[in-house]
């Protein structure tokens, strides 16, 4: 009997695809395309695990977006595999609802600009899977056993896994964190933007000013304070947490408030909002927490 008869109760893979909701979203809804952007910014843990997968993963699968023409639908395929171009393959792991190009049990290949989300069961818990969990964070709350229990996952917080560089606002945040967890007050200076840090504080305090001068001074003073805490206190430690990024909130296209969950090894859990700010270089992190 396969891990997923014993997890799933003798159902097979392509049930389990078809336990997964059928739900029609606008192309517009927030919180579903950040789902999508998520799951193509962490693609490449994916990928890895699937080249090289640990015992602990045990399931693998990939939804992608299906175009016939006249309408469009997002379907789960199992059994992923890509080529050295990156085209993905895989068979149609649910019935087709809106589709007629392709059928359940279809064996087709794909380009992986239509990948919309990945998924993989590590040690009974669901990596990825980002549009289900879209879909179930757009119910109310006491909905979500019951939801989880209809689709045969168990679903947490999960594991995020950005790449640590500049491209992400979660990126930066990680390389902050591996700033600390080295002890490397430079590097983690070079993860900071103290002039927008200092912008958004004196805008949070109502102070109005003219010309460059005051944000100036209120940059040079954080940066100094940042650089005396770390001397005085020493450094956070994030090694052995387990973290996710549950949320996004765009203010403007520059400036998103992030929310970052720890999972300590105990299963304590810790929630914070941090804002990050791109610039010419990429992401930084402004330490202004909510």
């Amino acid at each position: 009997m396969g891990f997923l008869s014993k997890f799933f109760g003798k159902r097979s893979k392509a049930v389990l695809e078809d336990q997964l909701p059928v739900v029609h979203i606008a192309d517009d809804d927030e919180r579903m395309n950040w789902a999508i952007e998520k799951a193509n910014a962490t693609l490449h843990y994916f990928q890895h695990s699937l080249l090289q997968p640990e015992p602990v993963q045990q399931y693998f699968s990939v939804k992608v977006l299906i175009d016939d023409g006249i309408n469009r639908e997002h379907l789960w395929l199992t059994s992923p595999s890509f080529d050295d171009e990156g085209n993905l393959y895989g068979v149609v792991g649910n019935k087709p609802v809106y589709v007629n190009s392709v059928s359940v049990n279809q064996k087709i290949g794909i380009d992986p600009r239509f990948i919309s989300d990945w998924m993989i069961i590590e040690d009974g818990r669901l990596i990825g899977g980002y549009t289900i969990r879209a879909i179930r964070e757009g119910k109310p709350i006491h909905e979500w056993q019951e939801f989880d229990r209809q689709v045969g996952l168990y679903i947490d917080e999960g594991i995020d896994y950005f790449v640590h560089d500049f491209s992400t606002p979660e990126g930066a945040i990680l390389c902050l964190e591996d700033a600390y967890d080295e002890h490397d007050i430079e590097k983690a200076i070079a993860c900071k933007n103290f002039v927008e840090e200092g912008r958004l504080l004196l805008m949070r305090m109502n102070d109005i000013y003219n010309g460059n001068d005051i944000l100036q001074t209120t940059a040079d003073i954080l940066r100094t304070s940042f650089i005396k805490s770390l001397e005085k206190e020493g450094f956070p430690t994030f090694k052995g947490l387990r973290r996710a990024f549950p949320y996004r909130k765009k203010i403007t296209e520059q400036l998103y408030l992030i929310t970052q969950v720890y999972i300590f090894p105990s299963g304590e859990k810790a929630r914070q909002q941090i804002y990050t700010f791109k610039g010419k270089d990429g992401w930084r992190v402004l330490n202004i927490a909510e």
